[in-house]
């Protein structure tokens, strides 16, 4: 955000996007106050009908600006005040506004906004071009770690990346601890709060459930009939499933293919969930061979994903609570694992891709849980968080795939080791990947 304000100079306003409850106002408000004389911040979502109609008439900005300034008891500085517009999908004309409020040049400008892209708000307006954008993703793991005052981790982690070797049992136990504990907590920003003021795992579960029926509000209103939240809802089951793709079939007996792409386009881009594709045929460009109608669905964050898995049960009756706190999560859940692993590469600024491919003998197919390009090469990614001595699929996509094929990475839980040609990587460095 610095950057922006420093290198832009007012010549493009500033959208910052993410889902809702990921942080974005508490960010926004905190940056103006330290780096701005003055701020008007404009919630959209809770604005009177007055602020709403100054921008129905935009023509003469002098009086927009008297208006402003007037309705919220603030003087603006020329070249230093911002205005932010607040969940500024809200009021799609305050959006289309940028463009002739940056031209005009005296203020700055930073938007934030979730579900931006439901078509209903913002038919026939013209989006604007003078605009840069940044995506918050819930906290990292190395945010996590300086939110709960350790600041020393998350460097030591970078350290012990770039040496490519075992750390020693008693500090990979310590790491894994903590990184069950980051899974079990996820990192939104006030499900984070409630543990460090209450170290109490249930009222973090409370916040994270008030956060979830949001979420229900939210994919009610992209499609009424129901079918975005029994999608989002059965993602848990899903995953569990070990489907080679999300089966639209099992959940809503729509029959238009057309009408469920909108609506999982529509949740992908509210941040809320991840989408990763099926890509038929692995190469470096990985999104020209992916499968629209092939696709897994993810959580944007683990901590929710735990809650969402045994949402019709009581917190004390959710064992993935129970077996990671105790070290003792097994096979059968090891989708929580996934889901993580598909939230770290994305936080990072990885597309999510996996690739389904025939044993040959047609009992089953072959399966690599994430796929990312380096350089000219592939990176074919098996997650683990048992029985990490097979790994078949692994072994033949890369026989397949010889030619095309950089670092090969098992993500599991135990110490770093190489063995041949697989990189056994513990999955608390996904996001140095």
């Amino acid at each position: 955000m610095l950057e922006w304000k420093q290198q832009s100079n007012g010549k493009t306003a500033l959208l910052i996007k993410g889902a809702r409850r990921v942080g974005k106002s508490t960010i926004v408000k905190d940056f103006a106050q330290k780096e701005y004389r003055t701020c008007i911040l404009i919630d959209f979502s809770n604005v009177s009908k007055q602020v709403n109609a100054l921008f129905e008439d935009m023509m003469n900005l002098d009086y927009f600006f008297i208006r402003l300034q007037t309705f919220f008891n603030v003087t603006l500085y020329n070249r230093n005040s911002v205005i932010i517009f607040d969940e500024v999908q809200f009021q799609p004309l305050a959006r289309q506004a940028i463009k002739h409020l940056v031209a005009d040049g005296r203020y700055d400008y930073i938007e934030t906004g979730s579900l931006i892209s439901i078509r209903k708000n913002v038919e026939n307006i013209l989006i604007p071009s003078e605009e840069e954008q940044l995506t918050l993703y819930p906290m990292d793991l190395d945010e996590f770690y300086w939110a709960t005052g350790n600041d020393a981790t998350p460097e030591h982690l970078k350290q012990i990346f770039a040496m490519k070797q075992p750390i020693g049992d008693a500090v990979h136990r310590k790491l894994m601890k903590d990184l069950r504990l980051y899974m079990l907590v996820g990192g939104m920003p006030q499900a984070v709060d409630a543990y460090i003021n209450e170290n109490n795992l249930q009222a973090v579960d409370k916040v994270k459930r008030n956060i979830l029926q949001l979420y229900d509000v939210d994919f009610n209103k992209i499609d009424q009939s129901g079918r975005a939240s029994k999608i989002f809802r059965n993602i848990p089951a899903q995953l569990t499933g070990n489907a080679a793709r999300y089966m639209i079939s099992s959940v809503t007996d729509s029959r238009r293919s057309d009408a469920i792409s909108t609506i999982v386009s529509e949740m992908k881009e509210s941040m809320v969930v991840n989408i990763a594709y099926n890509t038929t045929d692995p190469n470096v460009g990985l999104g020209m061979s992916r499968d629209l109608d092939s696709y897994k669905i993810y959580l944007g964050d683990t901590g929710l994903f735990v809650t969402l898995a045994f949402w019709d049960k009581d917190f004390a009756e959710n064992i993935i609570y129970q077996k990671l706190l105790n070290d003792k999560l097994d096979a059968n859940l090891g989708y929580v694992y996934e889901n993580l692993v598909a939230q770290m590469l994305r936080c990072v600024g990885h597309e999510l891709y996996y690739h389904t491919f025939p044993s040959g003998n047609g009992n089953h197919n072959y399966e690599i849980d994430f796929l990312i390009s380096n350089g000219n090469k592939i990176v074919p990614i098996e997650v683990k968080s048992s029985g990490y001595k097979s790994h078949k699929s692994l072994d033949v996509f890369c026989s397949k795939y010889s030619s095309r094929i950089g670092d090969r990475i098992l993500l599991y839980t135990k110490d770093y080791k190489k063995e041949d040609a697989v990189q056994y990587i513990p999955v608390y460095f996904t996001g140095m990947l």
